[in-house]
């Protein structure tokens, strides 16, 4: 029993020692980690910082319109933009003088870098002139010449298209290319053949993807002509276009003018028919007067018929009622 006492103030003794170095070694250990999240804090702020400006979509996505995300390192997602695209426009204008116009139109088209296709000039009753003119001018210089186009005068209309045909031309191109690799091999396998009817073949066979080939490179450069150039149809004209206005509801004043447009039409076919049919009539009335007065005359007459006989000799003929002289007494006779 006595013996394990010292045993125990053995062990009571270097307890205050531990304590102390583990409170130290404690101590350091909460300054190395207060020192780790410092320098880690500043590390994520300057990698918040540095954030928006390595990534321009999230910064955009974040960043509110006019808040203080939005700030110069903030860039808009790029645009996508077809490059092949037809532009079409039809353009008509009312204009004091249509040839000082036209002459507008033409200069402004040439200085653009473009030309003059088909025109056409008409002029009403009154002495109005009206023309219509196509024109073709670069793409890139399509806005300018139908922004001025339509300044030239008072804008009555306006219809613009624009038809994305980038897929028609990546089509086009792979097919040519297809196309030139399929000659190629047809020529090479002509160099190669010695016997006449594979020659014969192999020229008919080259003879078609050559037609192919051919006509692919026509569309292409029709597609290349029409996405290249873009095509205006301008309508100049000196009076305001006229259109026909709608009334459902007809009144007795249009009824009138329609039954009197419909008997005047019927009138005009009839005098059309009897215009037609004169010369035959009076061909007609030619002949008959010919027969009547020249050709009937000089027939031979046909004998009359004697008069019937019998046995006890001519049968006597009827002979014509007497006139009535009035009225008869019994006593007269037949």
């Amino acid at each position: 029993m006595r013996t394990p006492r010292p045993v125990r103030r053995s062990v009571r003794r270097p307890v205050p020692a531990l304590a102390a170095l583990l409170l130290a070694a404690a101590l350091a250990l909460t300054g190395c980690s207060a020192g780790d999240d410092a320098s880690g804090g500043s590390a994520a702020a300057d990698n918040a910082g540095a954030g928006p400006q390595a990534d321009g979509k999230a910064g955009a996505r974040e960043a509110a319109p006019g808040g203080a995300g939005g700030g110069a390192g903030a860039t808009a997602p790029p645009k996508l933009t077809a490059t092949h695209i037809i532009r079409t426009a039809s353009l008509t204008v009312q204009v004091k003088d249509v040839p000082e116009a036209l002459t507008q139109a033409r200069a402004g088209t040439e200085s653009a870098g473009g030309y003059v296709g088909d025109e056409t000039t008409t002029r009403d009753e009154e002495g109005h002139e009206r023309t219509r003119v196509v024109l073709r001018v670069p793409v890139e210089k399509y806005d300018e010449v139908l922004t001025g186009l339509e300044g030239a005068g008072k804008l009555l209309d306006r219809n613009a298209k624009a038809e994305d045909v980038t897929d028609q031309v990546v089509d086009v191109e792979s097919r040519i290319k297809s196309q030139r690799a399929s000659v190629a091999r047809i020529r090479e396998l002509m160099e190669r053949a010695t016997r006449i009817s594979d020659v014969v073949t192999l020229e008919g066979e080259l003879s078609t993807r050559q037609a192919d080939l051919e006509a692919l490179l026509a569309r292409q450069a029709s597609l290349k002509d029409r996405t290249s150039l873009a095509t205006i149809t301008l309508t100049l004209s000196e009076t305001p276009v006229k259109k026909a206005e709608k009334d459902d509801d007809p009144g007795f004043v249009d009824a009138l003018a329609g039954g009197w447009d419909a008997f005047v039409t019927m009138l005009r076919w009839l005098a059309v028919a009897v215009g037609a049919l004169l010369p035959f009539a009076a061909v007609a009335a030619l002949i008959t007067l010919v027969w009547l007065r020249v050709v009937r005359p000089r027939l031979p007459r046909r004998p009359r018929p004697a008069p019937a006989t019998s046995t006890l000799g001519p049968l006597p003929t009827a002979r014509p009622a007497p006139e009535s002289q009035g009225p008869r007494t019994p006593g007269e006779q037949d």
